[in-house]
């Protein structure tokens, strides 16, 4: 500890080089904090899905729908207990349309929805007023917090899908503010909205599903009932493909291509440019120190410790780099929520911040880093003759 003063007073020598491999590496370690945070939510929202309930959509995309009458039959295969449709609304406030507001909507059968889904609490009261009206809708308490919407308020959107586009905004009402049961139901997100299928079949004229989803009596025999599904319809002009609530979801992140590979690819990137920036610095550290190093050698300092003080010196680097880095990737944590199509993803993984295994791996990169970028300049040092030394001064 005693040579500690001697260390920070040579990085405060060149304070701006030393200040700009520190933010370097506290950017490092900021993207990395907030890139696996962002992948641990993903993860946390497949893992969350029930194993009792199944998706069934068009074979060939999203994007088309199918006939509602596939519910009944549906209904008839041995094994399911429950179908209920929802179609994905897409709509947005303000016009022109207000994206920075975006969130989840959907249109749902109320009564089967709600039964098969029971993660989404609601009252008595609140469900049955829901059930009465055509125009009511359903909100999570993170939508009721974010745009300070009550039961009673008044909300008008409009579809960003052309067939659900009738001229002008849908107005629905606020009946019931669902309640997040997290002990009994972990992962539950609080920033969906549901209305009536009725309504939006009523007001577009197209009786057609989107999806259907399905609770299956017995769910180690998924895998068998939506095999049994698709083949029900697999000579039918609209064909089918069943799978497993988690698969569904899975999906939809691979729309994106594989995230996870794509995120620690950044990462890995980032992270050895980092160490060739830190490395170069201590190497010019090293350099422009020649004649020092050559001194302390003559006063009888080893060999040994001044690598050591070196390693100390890029040490340093590291720990104030990491620091650093930890509180701007909390700082970006917690903003996560409010951002558009990242925030829908993120709100759903429970107290959402920081975690303790991301920021001791992400304090531990960066002093590594710090130390394996110091170990070639103080290899150097070490090797370094005095007289050799002298003679270049």
């Amino acid at each position: 500890m005693k040579f500690l003063p001697y260390v920070l007073k040579h990085l405060r020598r060149n304070w701006i080089r030393t200040g700009s491999t520190v933010m370097a590496m506290a950017v490092c370690i900021f993207l990395f904090c907030t890139l696996q945070t962002i992948i641990a939510a993903v993860n946390y929202g497949l893992k969350s899905a029930s194993a009792s309930r199944l998706v069934t959509r068009h074979s060939i995309s999203l994007v088309y729908n199918m006939p509602m009458a596939y519910k009944e039959r549906i209904a008839q295969i041995p094994g399911v207990k429950r179908v209920a449709i929802s179609n994905w609304f897409g709509g947005v406030m303000g016009l022109p349309p207000d994206f920075t507001k975006f969130f989840a909507n959907f249109a749902v059968e109320p009564e089967d929805y709600l039964a098969m889904y029971p993660e989404y609490v609601l009252d008595d009261a609140d469900k049955a007023a829901f059930f009465a009206d055509r125009r009511g809708a359903i909100i999570g308490p993170g939508l009721a917090e974010r745009f300070g919407w009550s039961v009673g308020s008044t909300v008008q959107l409009e579809s960003t899908i052309p067939p659900y586009r009738i001229g002008k905004p849908f107005e629905f009402v606020i009946r019931g503010i669902y309640k997040l049961d997290e002990d009994r139901y972990p992962g539950t997100d609080g920033g969906l909205f549901f209305f009536h299928h009725k309504y939006l079949q009523e007001a577009t004229g197209r009786a057609s599903a989107g999806t259907f989803g399905i609770e299956v009596e017995d769910p180690e025999r998924a895998g068998a009932v939506a095999k049994a599904v698709d083949a029900f319809f697999e000579n039918s002009d609209v064909r089918t493909k069943t799978e497993t609530e988690a698969a569904f979801r899975a999906g939809f992140v691979s729309l994106a291509g594989n995230l996870a590979l794509l995120l620690n690819g950044i990462g890995i990137a980032v992270t050895f440019t980092i160490l060739l920036v830190t490395a170069n610095t201590m190497s010019m550290a090293v350099r422009e120190r020649r004649t020092e190093i050559a001194v302390l050698k003559t006063l009888g300092f080893g060999s040994g410790l001044v690598m050591a003080l070196i390693l100390v010196e890029s040490l340093v680097l590291g720990v104030m780099g990491g620091g650093l880095g930890l509180v701007l990737g909390g700082l970006m944590i917690g903003v996560l929520p409010s951002l558009p199509l990242i925030g829908d993803v993120v709100r759903a993984f429970p107290n959402l911040g920081l975690q303790p295994t991301i920021a001791l791996l992400g304090f531990s990169i960066a002093v590594f880093l710090g130390l394996a970028a110091g170990v070639l300049p103080a290899l150097q040092a070490y090797r370094a003759r005095i007289t050799d030394t002298l003679r270049t001064v």
